[in-house]
């Protein structure tokens, strides 16, 4: 029985910090990125306007895909860290790379991303969060001791 409890207060404590960090994570996505996602996401339910729906799936491909891949580098943390103050490392690692990804393939491509979004390219919304996807695995892969 103190077996299972010890378990559950582990579970507990690295839910408390895993959440936060997912969280925080969401929000600097929304903060580093110059157009606002939940915006845009919203303005898509007038489906009148053919560009506000495919802005809206652009976004909710790129944040969606940002999140996904952070949960994988936090499911990794959870799964290879000594503590929680490692896990926390790990998390915010995660989040600092999801961004810096953004903006390489900001740099790399040769149409502005932070346009084609907003401008309603679904395309440009998937394959950014493709690339979110694969630097969640990459770090996940990466986290090990």
């Amino acid at each position: 029985m103190n077996e299972q409890v010890s378990n559950l207060l582990s579970f507990l404590s690295y839910l408390g910090v895993t959440l936060p960090i997912l969280a925080f994570g969401l929000l600097a996505f929304m903060i580093t990125t110059p157009y606002n996602e939940y915006k845009l996401i919203r303005e898509g339910a007038d489906t009148s306007d053919p560009r506000k729906v495919n802005a809206a799936k652009a976004a909710a491909h790129d944040l969606g895909g940002k999140i996904i891949g952070l949960a994988i580098v936090l499911a990794s943390a959870v799964f290879h860290s000594v503590s929680l103050l490692d896990l926390a490392m790990w998390g915010i690692l995660g989040i600092i790379f999801q961004v810096a990804v953004f903006y390489l393939f900001e740099l790399v491509t040769p149409f502005r991303v932070v346009s084609e979004i907003p401008n309603g390219n679904v395309s440009v919304g998937i394959f950014s969060s493709r690339l979110s996807v694969a630097t969640g695995l990459l770090m996940a892969a990466l986290i090990s001791y």
